[in-house]
């Protein structure tokens, strides 16, 4: 006779009852947790190499009395927020101040609408439109360098192509880079040109996630070209615009290549920002101050951090409600 040869299942973790009846989940076998942690390990590594320490050594100059033989030996006078004082105090405050409150909102506004109305022209399917969304990308993928010196020569007051286009017209010559007047808006434009591609491709994948049903239902309620770009693709396209405004954000507040190569900051601060300013005070000079410079490199911080938890909250209503 033949014998059925049954195999039994194996054998299944049940929870284990507690003394109060309850149950216990079942803990991962060890093996499975040191996996876990071998795969978050470069991680945490690398957070706190390039992110923790570089924050803690910052915060740490600013509280302390560097001088450049203190800074090699590490014997720096600990001072609490003398530095932060300093700088409060200092008359370049104020201008870099406002130049970084300017030179942040007059940039994002201008990238995000600029990228905003490119986005929805490539909507439409056309030819040369891939060809074209490539040829947007050139400004983003250019290293700063590059585009900065670009736009340095092309604005240059003697020899540049922006001022022989005026001539053309019969326009004088704009003194784009020398003039007070004139240099804080010479790299507004350059940085909005640099950025408008960030926006345009974050913000034309968004328009491509919206269902096009949406826009056939609002057509046949009689919504026109205008209405349904306010009651539809503004509101849908909201969560993907609330994170290009905060990257950009964080991205413009600490921008300091476009304006280091084209103004240094100047003429006399007219271009100056916290950015220039940090740098010129830690390497700008013969005597360099570390810890004003780091002090007001942690302005910055703090400002990217405001808006941060700004958008995080007004993320987390939104949710809630």
């Amino acid at each position: 006779m033949n014998r059925v040869i049954q195999t039994q299942p194996p054998p299944v973790a049940r929870p284990v009852l507690a003394a109060g009846g309850g149950r216990r989940a079942v803990r991962r076998p060890w093996s499975a947790q040191w996996t876990g942690w071998a795969f978050l390990a470069p991680v945490v590594v690398y957070l706190l190499v390039f992110y923790a320490y570089p924050l803690y050594r910052n915060v740490e100059l600013s509280l302390r009395d560097y001088t450049v033989r203190s800074f090699v030996q590490g014997d720096a006078p600990f001072i609490a927020f003398a530095n932060y004082a300093k700088i409060l105090g200092d008359p370049t405050f104020g201008p870099a101040l406002w130049h970084t409150v300017v030179f942040t909102l007059v940039s994002l506004t201008f990238q995000f609408t600029i990228g905003l109305a490119l986005a929805m022209f490539f909507l439409k399917n056309f030819r040369l439109s891939a060809t074209l969304r490539a040829l947007f990308l050139v400004p983003w993928l250019l290293p700063l360098i590059v585009s900065s010196s670009t736009w340095s020569w092309m604005l240059n007051s003697d020899s540049g192509v922006v001022n022989a286009f005026l001539a053309v017209f019969g326009a004088g010559p704009v003194h784009w880079l020398t003039s007070p007047d004139w240099s804080l808006w010479s790299v507004i434009i350059a940085n909005i040109w640099i950025g408008i591609p960030f926006n345009l491709v974050v913000l034309y994948s968004g328009l491509q996630a919206i269902d096009p049903v949406i826009y056939e239902a609002a057509e046949l309620d009689g919504a026109t070209g205008w209405q349904r770009f306010w009651r539809v693709t503004f509101p849908l396209l909201r969560p993907v615009s609330a994170v290009t405004l905060l990257l950009g954000l964080v991205y413009t507040l600490k921008v300091f290549d476009i304006v280091w190569i084209m103004t240094r900051g100047g003429p006399s601060g007219s271009s100056t920002t916290f950015a220039t300013w940090s740098y010129r005070l830690g390497f700008g000079n013969l005597l360099p101050a570390f810890g004003p410079g780091a002090a007001v490199g942690n302005l910055l911080i703090v400002m990217a951090l405001v808006f941060g938890l700004i958008y995080i909250r007004a993320q987390r209503r939104r949710t809630l409600s």
